[in-house]
């Protein structure tokens, strides 16, 4: 829209274009404005625009920052002994999933909420525009991570230099973020305790009641949440004793989360809680072969996990739980590249995608996955020679009858020892292995150096939709 202003004693005009957003640009244009405007006035009115001036001699163009405001988010402890989270005045229950990828996906399949780990996470572009932008667009809010430092990766909580540093980072993410609309919670740190750790970190609580303290100075308006690794009694109990400020107790869970609940009340914890991550059993947590490869849930376990938990915890844990968030909305690698992953590398969903829309929504979404059986070949977690012909089948089928693809991939077992989701490098790929396709089934060439290996198979439908399975081998003896 156009505006001019007139200096009242020299008589020059110039002119003026604001970029309002669409429904107040609607409203200006329905009003009787003159070409004479005092522009400083719409200034103070309208603090979101950009500005551009136009003059004679020149143009120059001002963009200022979003004026956004708070949705307020509360939690009732209603007569009957449970907790509401409200948003906005209104009941709000999460049916989240952790991560910042196909926000559209979240939408369509039931989900309304995301969580992420880092400040970090909210300055990348969503389809242009940054990520709580993005989520207000699409009505979704965000459990906003505030990393906090962990001491396996150097973090000293008994440093107050350290401490000085990271207090001031949190009060200065809070202040950024905190007024935008999308804002649902603070995730204040993420398995900081260790995720093995069992032994009592006084030290790390009476830090983060610290921080938790700092944050509440800054923000009255949205709760704070602490994400710990399970639920030992340990953990909860010296939470209890030295970290009163926390709102809300986050737990991360995989095959044992449809007991969080009462594992936390049984150690005495009495707020709400949050399932914040779950998921397939963890890598920790299954057989393994011979030589110590985990052996990964097959893919119809995976997706029967998801929806398992989701409806457990909403039956049996709703006088405490505030909701979840699934782990991981988008793919990663961490063991493998497919075990905790929703999604593939490519973009496409696999089966627990439509689980957990079934959980959250009560229906299968319109496009489901591919359905497939096990792998079907001559080394299912054994050993075999190098340089070795065999074939291998996927048998799948497809609920809406839509044509489908196979890709096969030989890939060296991770050797990362990482812990605690720390970041891992892919393995390396033999595509010289794969001799040839027909169908569902594949002609390989075992790998002719000695080693451990998984052989993996995909299978899409072609329209965002897909599946995966794996098997671990070992290559062993000389090359016949």
């Amino acid at each position: 829209m156009q505006f001019y202003a007139q200096n009242i004693k020299s008589g020059n005009r110039s002119s003026f274009s604001f970029n309002f957003p669409p429904q107040v640009d609607q409203v200006l244009h329905r009003l009787p404005i003159r070409t004479k405007v005092l522009v400083g006035i719409l200034m103070v009115s309208f603090e979101s625009m950009t500005l551009t001036c136009t003059r004679a001699d020149q143009t120059v163009a001002v963009k200022t920052t979003a004026a956004t405001s708070a949705v307020e988010t509360t939690i009732v402890l209603n007569d009957d002994g449970h907790y509401t989270l409200m948003r906005d005045g209104k009941p709000y229950f999460i049916y989240g999933a952790g991560g910042s990828e196909h926000l559209d996906v979240l939408v369509e399949h039931g989900g309304n909420s995301i969580r992420t780990w880092g400040i970090e996470s909210l300055e990348q572009q969503v389809d242009g525009v940054a990520l709580l932008d993005r989520c207000e667009a699409l009505g979704i809010t965000v459990c906003v991570g505030l990393w906090i430092g962990h001491e396996r990766h150097g973090f000293n909580y008994r440093d107050p230099v350290q401490l000085d540093q990271q207090r001031e980072a949190v009060r200065q993410a809070v202040r950024k973020y905190k007024d935008h609309p999308a804002v649902l919670m603070w995730g204040l740190g993420n398995e900081m305790e260790g995720p093995d750790s069992n032994e009592p970190t006084p030290h790390i609580w009476k830090e983060l009641d610290q921080l938790a303290s700092i944050i509440r100075e800054e923000d009255q308006s949205h709760p704070i949440m602490t994400v710990i690794a399970g639920s030992s009694p340990v953990k909860v109990k010296g939470i209890l004793e030295d970290y009163s400020n926390v709102d809300i107790l986050g737990v991360n869970s995989y095959a044992a989360a449809s007991s969080v609940a009462s594992e936390i009340q049984a150690a005495g914890w009495k707020k709400p809680f949050v399932l914040t991550e779950f998921g397939p059993s963890g890598h920790w947590e299954v057989p393994t072969t011979s030589w110590g490869a985990a052996i990964e849930p097959k893919s119809r376990e995976k997706a029967a996990s998801y929806y398992v938990t989701q409806t457990m915890l909403i039956e049996d844990a709703k006088a405490i739980c505030l909701g979840s968030y699934c782990f991981v909305w988008g793919q990663k690698q961490e063991k493998t590249s497919t075990w905790y992953g929703m999604f593939l590398p490519t973009g496409e969903k696999l089966p627990q995608v439509d689980a957990i829309s079934r959980a959250w929504t009560g229906k299968w979404p319109t496009n489901r996955c591919p359905r497939v059986d096990p792998i079907q070949c001559e080394f299912v977690n054994a050993t075999v020679a190098p340089g070795v012909l065999v074939k291998a089948k996927l048998p799948a089928v497809d609920p809406n009858e839509d044509s489908m693809t196979w890709q096969w991939i030989v890939q060296a077992e991770s050797t990362a020892a990482s812990v605690g989701g720390d970041r891992e490098p892919v393995p390396p790929i033999f595509e010289e292995c794969i001799i040839g396709q027909d169908g569902d089934e594949v002609t390989l060439r075992t790998p002719a150096q000695p080693g451990n290996y998984r052989l993996f198979a995909i299978v899409r439908d072609g329209r965002g939709g897909a599946a995966a399975e794996n098997v671990c081998f070992q290559v062993t003896g000389v090359s016949k």
